[in-house]
Order: structure tokens, then C-alpha cells, then sequence
């Protein structure tokens, strides 16, 4: 299968094909259905987040308790392990030095 490049924007959970403006945090090269995962954990990151923001409303319940912030939490290390291994080299390069990939 032939391999895009694509532009992702990790504020707005943005993929795009076309670069515009802020969209180009990491620049990966995927197949559509390469994409498509990607944009699955995006969605899981999204639905936690609203988890997460009405649980924070409960001022009872601690922040390292939450379900919620730690699904975030692996969702996210999940899509910067995939934005990873299909980045370009300066994306590699990006995410090795946030050291976000380190357990």
C-alpha cells in the first residue's frame, strides 16, 4: 500500500493531508489504514478527556485515583508510539527528545 504524508496536530488531535497553519507538530507517512488507528486513539484520548472533565467537577475524588486521567495517560503514550514509528526523521527526533515514550 502507497503511503501518505500527513500533518498531526496533537492540540486538536488533527490529521490532515494538507498542511495549514499549526498542523504540522509531526509529520508522519501512512497508509490509510495506518490513519484510521491513529485517528481511533485520538478518539479514545477525546473520550477520556470528557470523562475527565466531568470527573474533575467531583471534588472528592483525587486525580491519581481517576481512571479517567490514567486511560489520557495511556492513550496518549499510544498515539505518540504510533506517530513514532510512521514520523519522519525530525519527528523521531522531536518525540525522543520529550522523552514521552520512556516508561
Amino acid at each position: 500500500m502507497d503511503r501518505d504524508k500527513y500533518y498531526i496536530n496533537m492540540g486538536t488531535r488533527e490529521i490532515s493531508l494538507n498542511h495549514d497553519g499549526n498542523n504540522d507538530d509531526f509529520v508522519i507517512y501512512a497508509t490509510s489504514e495506518e490513519v484510521r488507528a491513529l485517528r481511533e486513539v485520538f478518539d479514545e484520548i477525546y473520550n477520556a478527556d470528557t470523562e475527565s472533565f466531568y470527573r474533575a467537577h467531583v471534588p472528592f475524588r483525587p486525580y491519581h485515583n481517576d481512571r479517567a486521567n490514567d486511560e489520557t495517560d495511556m492513550d496518549m503514550k499510544m498515539a505518540f508510539q504510533k506517530i513514532y514509528e510512521l514520523g519522519d526523521e525530525t519527528t523521531k527526533a522531536h518525540i525522543t527528545e520529550m522523552g514521552v515514550l520512556k516508561d
